[in-house]
């Protein structure tokens, strides 16, 4: 019971529920484990019993994180207050991006009149210097958690300035009549002076003296919402080869596309893979969801003839050959049947960076990077000494010598100062990078895309990369993320990324999170966050023991929330969020006050409090992108023509006889298509594959979502997965092109040309093309 009480008050589960009907016991090992990294010692009765009565005693004025919403009623941590205490609001730095240049936000006293209304809302600076008491009586519950509020971070970003003096200080004489209570609707007490959108400190002082201090996120209510009834297409963006990629699709690509997309079949969007910086290695690990940092991302993705520097590279000579190779990666991708290999591309691009490095940067362009650098600061710099150490020592910091493995000891700043010509060339590439990323969003822009490029955040990170070794403090080592058994997948999964720790990530006012989103969403129209369900609890599995012996850790969602949309208002992006699979009760709901997207694919949206059949496109909900497949699926026509069974079947992946489970796929199929046929989006017949899928894509423009997505490989008739989830060498994940029917992988000039690709486009674009398909001239 001991065990059991400690557990939930550090947020770990003793049991889960993988069903309604079926409840599973933790075993007490996990649960030990798990507590130990998140820093409480559990490994005895008595330590149990010690920790536990640390945690029971100890009462917190305020907890380390508190969040307030535009136009909501306060949280129970600030309407709870004693009476009499003072409140003050420390606004946010005004030295940082975004804030208004002259006006710095120094502390102000203000006095709200005793006669307001209840609920009234005052600007800064609207009131009489002084104190203004705090309603409410009911003291808030004491929090577990023993790290004290960092000071607010260097980093945080700005959102409107308060009046010229800046912050907010209220107290309430004990005579003053209490404000309406905090669970009336859209009610805030009279006291409450609401500061700007940011990330400010508030300060607490109590009449018996006690104080406070925490971080203040204060949050409008939703994200910004893309245009209604907006289409366009997923791709991964490696899989996109066109006649001058370099073995394998770049940044350049990805705008051409985005451009052809809304000139030509005015598409929306265009979504892309996790572009996160990998770790380095012979072989790197291919995929994009397990990167060495979410906070950069992966300079193999640049389009080298398109950096400024790289025409004035005196070794033509050299460059030439390089490009000579890389087109024979690409006719070998293209041409040969051989897969994409990152490795050989990131060499030759290495090369080519090299030379171009050595150009002079112009007078502008210099000053544009040494902005960047200033931008970035501190976190630019230790994950390019990062790469820069990879380089000497490999990819695994935990193998380095010892001084080198904490980022701030003497040891690594000696490295620095020895690996600074280095350090300066990642930041470099750092820099091109997101300059070529800033030059996509703004070319779907011009083109009339109204979302833009979609950029895709993976769970987390390498257990070996950069995010790891320079914020140690923030990851609960000796865990790994995964997902528990289900019905799909009874050994459950275990995904080698290691989880943030809840604790800390409240305690430093969430400031790794808020920089890993504010770098995500710069050059984002719109943001697809994975495993969207992670904002509110992970799946810790403690190293060395099979994923059916993890649990689940909760995280502050309201917190983990409020950051996420500040930073998405802040951008004026969207954010949709990957919510396939198991989900707890009310996350769904919460997600989508909050205005996150939700993800429908379409053959697992069935009637299931019903009939189970498949659900009509009017009970569609409104709030998510609606699409056919995903990366982690199979396309529409190996779904439709029941190849992935077969595939499956081939690498020993099927937990049936093979006739047992193409008979429950037609089954299941027959029902999506007999639905499709009534509905009359099938007028072709049975038989006709392509007719299909365009029947499919005709059925997701009839529901209500809000985006329709298309992907790429469906266009063309591709019926291989990216990815095939439970397989490692097996099959090539995330190495193949983008292919025709007949298995012949196409170039981007050849799925723009292709006959079937528009024929499908037809389906779903609501406007005319501002160019003539190809073969046909505009009137």
């Amino acid at each position: 019971m001991g065990l059991s009480r400690l557990a939930a008050l550090h947020g770990v589960a003793t049991s889960y529920s993988p069903s309604p009907d079926v409840t599973v016991s933790v075993p007490d090992d996990t649960v030990i484990a798990v507590l130990a990294a998140l820093g409480v010692d559990a490994g005895t009765p008595a330590d149990v019993r010690k920790c536990l009565a640390t945690a029971e005693s100890r009462s917190r004025l305020l907890p380390p994180t508190v969040v307030v919403w535009a136009g909501e009623p306060l949280p129970p941590a600030l309407a709870g207050l004693p009476p009499g205490s003072t409140v003050t609001v420390e606004p946010e730095p005004s030295d940082l991006p975004g804030h208004p240049v002259g006006r710095p936000p120094a502390p102000l006293s203000m006095r709200a009149r005793a006669a307001a209304p209840a609920g009234a809302v005052r600007p800064p600076g609207d009131g009489e210097a002084g104190s203004v008491p705090v309603s409410g009586s009911a003291p808030p519950a004491p929090l577990p958690g023993n790290a004290a509020p960092a000071p607010a971070p260097a980093d945080a970003a700005m959102g409107p300035a308060l009046a010229p003096d800046g912050g907010v200080t209220a107290s309430v004489p004990h005579a003053q009549p209490r404000g309406p209570e905090p669970d009336a609707p859209d009610a805030l007490p009279a006291w409450w002076i609401p500061p700007p959108h940011g990330v400010h400190r508030v300060h607490v002082r109590t009449p018996d003296n006690r104080r406070a201090t925490a971080t203040l996120v204060a949050a409008p209510s939703r994200v910004p919402q893309p245009p209604e009834g907006t289409h366009g297409f997923l791709v991964q963006l490696y899989s996109l080869l066109s006649a001058r990629s370099w073995g394998m699709g770049d940044l350049g690509d990805l705008a051409d596309l985005a451009v052809w997309a809304g000139r030509s079949v005015g598409s929306g969007f265009v979504q892309v893979n996790p572009l996160h910086a990998a770790v380095p290695g012979k072989p790197t690990d291919p995929s994009p969801y397990r990167p060495s940092s979410r906070r950069f991302p992966d300079p193999v993705h640049l389009h080298v003839e398109s950096i400024p520097e790289y025409g004035h590279v005196r070794d033509r000579a050299t460059l030439d050959d390089l490009r000579q190779d890389a087109a024979a990666l690409s006719e070998a991708v293209l041409n040969k049947g051989a897969l994409i290999d990152r490795d050989a591309v990131w060499e030759l691009k290495r090369q080519a960076l090299e030379l171009v490095a050595q150009v002079p940067l112009t007078p502008g362009r210099r000053a544009d990077y040494c902005d960047f650098l200033a931008e970035q600061g501190q976190a630019l710099e230790d994950h390019a000494l990062w790469c820069a150490l990879a380089e000497v020592h490999g990819p695994d910091w935990h193998t380095w010598p010892e001084a080198l493995r904490d980022p701030r000891s003497p040891g690594t700043a000696r490295a620095r100062s020895e690996l600074l010509d280095r350090v300066d060339f990642h930041c470099r590439l750092a820099w091109l990078t997101a300059t070529q990323l800033a030059a996509a969003q703004r070319a779907a822009e011009d083109a009339g895309l109204g979302v833009g490029i979609v950029h895709d955040l993976a769970v987390g990170v390498h257990p070996a990369g950069a995010d790891t070794w320079s914020q140690q403090e923030a990851f609960a080592h000796g865990m790994s993320v995964g997902a528990p058994p289900d019905a799909f997948n009874a050994r459950g999964q275990d995904w080698g990324l290691p989880p943030w720790r809840p604790d800390v990530l409240a305690a430093t006012g969430y400031a790794a999170y808020r920089g890993l989103l504010r770098g995500l969403l710069a050059h984002a129209g719109a943001l697809r966050i994975d495993h969207v369900m992670g904002l509110f609890r992970l799946w810790w599995v403690p190293e060395g023991r099979p994923p059916t012996d993890g649990t689940y850790v909760a995280y502050d969602a309201e917190a983990m929330l409020a950051v996420l949309v500040l930073e998405a208002h802040r951008a004026g992006t969207s954010v949709v969020g990957e919510d396939l699979g198991t989900v707890a009760p009310g996350v769904r709901e919460a997600l989508a006050r909050r205005g996150v997207l939700g993800t429908s694919v379409l053959w697992f949206e069935r009637d299931w409090e019903g009939d189970g059949r498949p659900l009509a496109p009017e009970k569609w909900r409104r709030d998510c992108l609606a699409t056919a497949t995903t990366h982690d699926l199979p396309s529409t026509a190996a779904r439709l023509t029941g190849d992935h069974v077969t595939l499956r079947h081939r690498l020993g992946l099927l937990t049936r006889s093979l006739e047992e489970e193409l008979t429950a796929d037609l089954t299941d199929t027959a029902e999506w298509l007999a639905l499709l046929a009534r509905l009359r989006m099938l007028p072709e017949g049975d038989g006709d594959e392509e007719a299909a899928v365009r029947a499919v894509h005709r059925f997701l423009r009839r529901t209500p979502a809000r985006m329709t997505g298309v992907w790429l490989p469906d266009t063309v008739g591709d019926r291989r997965p990216q990815n095939l989830p439970g397989t490692w060498d097996q099959y090539p994940n995330w190495r193949l092109p983008i292919a025709d029917a007949e298995g012949h992988p196409v170039t981007l000039e050849e799925i723009t040309a292709s006959p079937r690709l528009h024929a499908l486009m037809e389906v779903l674009r609501a406007r005319k093309p501002r160019t003539a398909p190809p073969g046909e001239r505009r009137p």
